[in-house]
């Protein structure tokens, strides 16, 4: 249920995120080549990365996730955003393979390590009654390479707030799911409680950065995804903005003091 206290940001006009790049204003085409570029270094390590940044909380979360999705059998599941197979390989897993499940990803360097993560388990070629229950595509979560009213479950776990047009990738996960799907977005967000919120900005603006350097090799990629956690929306911001992209009945549930939320609504 949501939380009655949430802290909100200033209101902005639809789509403002398009404009900035972390802290810095560019253009909407600017920033779709600057957010390609931070991926394609750190796909790499972005799995360790995730790891030491989060003190391994991010798997309790995809696993929470995931849980709270609940797919089953027979289902046609999305994933946007979901390169590296985190969130897939989990929904592979639970169904026994059992699902048809998409990965799509603007960064095909994010995607070739999903790939070799499911070929490692074998997944790509195992024959199930469903054919192959797993394909990564590469495709933009504003406009994507699915057909409208196809999709049982769409999911998009850290990977919303990196979209240059939000409401638009919220229009467009509503036109791919059928009446009765659900949207689930789990992210970073700023609605972090206000006991832990100084703490949380000092990490993003510090650690991560440092984090960045000194084991990947590149402060600059994860100085942005540090500002990129601190811009985006609240979660009452993001509820609104889903309920405006035609969802219902929009709740969240706050993981770690809001430092991570999940978000879901039906397509009715």
């Amino acid at each position: 249920m949501p939380t009655r206290n949430a802290r909100k940001t200033p209101p902005k006009m639809p789509d403002a995120e398009a404009n900035w790049f972390g802290h810095r204003a560019v253009s909407a085409q600017e920033k779709t080549g600057l957010v390609q570029a931070v991926f394609s270094s750190v796909a790499g390590n972005y799995d360790v990365m995730n790891d030491l940044m989060s003190g391994g909380l991010h798997r309790l979360w995809k696993d929470r996730l995931v849980r709270l999705m609940r797919p089953k059998a027979g289902q046609v599941l999305l994933d946007v955003a979901g390169g590296t197979g985190d969130v897939a390989l989990r929904c592979y897993d639970r169904t026994q393979g059992q699902a048809h499940i998409t990965v799509c990803d603007l960064n095909p360097e994010m995607l070739a390590v999903g790939r070799d993560k499911a070929r490692d388990k074998g997944i790509l070629d195992v024959p199930t009654p469903v054919g192959n229950p797993m394909r990564f595509i590469v495709g933009n979560a504003e406009k994507l390479p699915t057909d409208s009213n196809s999709v049982d479950t769409y999911s998009i776990a850290f990977g919303l707030r990196n979209v240059t047009h939000i409401d638009r990738a919220l229009a467009d996960a509503a036109r791919v799911l059928r009446p009765g799907g659900r949207f689930f977005c789990m992210e970073f967000t700023s609605g972090v409680h206000p006991r832990l919120k100084p703490l949380y900005d000092r990490y993003c603006d510090v650690v991560m950065p440092l984090l960045g350097q000194y084991v990947a090799g590149d402060r600059a990629s994860y100085e942005y995804l540090a500002e990129s956690i601190q811009r985006f929306p609240a979660q009452e911001d993001l509820a609104t903005r889903m309920r405006d992209a035609g969802f219902e009945q929009v709740s969240w549930q706050n993981l770690t003091g809001g430092i991570a939320v999940i978000h879901s609504g039906w397509k009715l």
